[in-house]
């Protein structure tokens, strides 16, 4: 994964004022996933009050590694003040800003079954940034008919009309193992170029298109292979 931004700081008295700058450097997969996990941290230090943090306390509280987040952070901007560290709500907005997640992104369910009901309804999404707007299956039973919380259904065959109309930049697949294939083909037609997959097995998608899958089953097996070494073990 490639990022192009860079954010880096101007003089400043408080809290550090940024400029965007764009950089040639690719950004790995691993360094936005703990950009992830930093962005979660400061939302708990923000939501208990918290103004300002070292990588130190940080990195103690929630189980990191402070020279890792130092290291993260200063590829994109010296944030930090000295003697005070991290401006808690300025950090978090540039993280947000980093990841592209500050001015809202729509994404779609395929799959109107359990799995994609759920995720449909899931509140935490919103609160991220992450709108869900529509889901789509090809059940006449589903078509026309709205989640609990409101997210639409429509029918697989106007997904570009949608993606279109709703500005869609991301979707999720959530249906059985056969049709995953199909699906994922028929989203990549409809101009989406970012996937997320919940359906079990190794997908295809166009070059150009980012695919990222979570399988639960091999989750699962990795915990039951745990249990299984710790019961030989006693």
């Amino acid at each position: 994964m490639c990022l192009r931004i860079r954010l880096v700081k101007r003089e400043h008295k408080q809290p550090a004022q940024t400029v965007l700058r764009e950089s040639v450097e690719p950004v790995s997969e691993l360094t936005t996933n703990r950009l992830s996990v930093y962005l979660r941290c400061l939302n708990v230090l923000d939501a208990a009050g918290v103004r300002t943090v070292s990588s130190q306390a940080m990195a103690e509280q929630f189980h990191l590694n402070a020279a890792q987040i130092r290291k993260d952070l200063a590829y994109f901007g010296e944030f930090g003040v000295r003697g005070v560290g991290y401006y808690v709500k300025e950090l978090r907005r540039h993280l947000r800003q980093i990841l592209g997640i500050d001015r809202g992104v729509c994404v779609a369910i395929m799959g109107a079954g359990n799995l994609g009901l759920a995720l449909a309804d899931y509140p935490g999404f919103r609160d991220e940034g992450f709108e869900i707007v529509a889901m789509f299956d090809q059940s006449r039973d589903k078509i026309g008919h709205r989640s609990r919380a409101g997210v639409p259904i429509y029918d697989i065959r106007d997904l570009r009309k949608i993606v279109r109309r709703e500005r869609i930049q991301i979707g999720v697949i959530a249906v059985p193992a056969a049709a995953a294939q199909g699906v994922v083909d028929t989203v990549a037609a409809a101009g989406i170029k970012a996937v997320l997959n919940f359906s079990p097995g190794a997908l295809r998608v166009p070059d150009g298109i980012k695919l990222k899958s979570m399988d639960l089953t091999v989750s699962l097996e990795s915990l039951s292979f745990f249990l299984a070494q710790t019961e030989d073990k006693t």
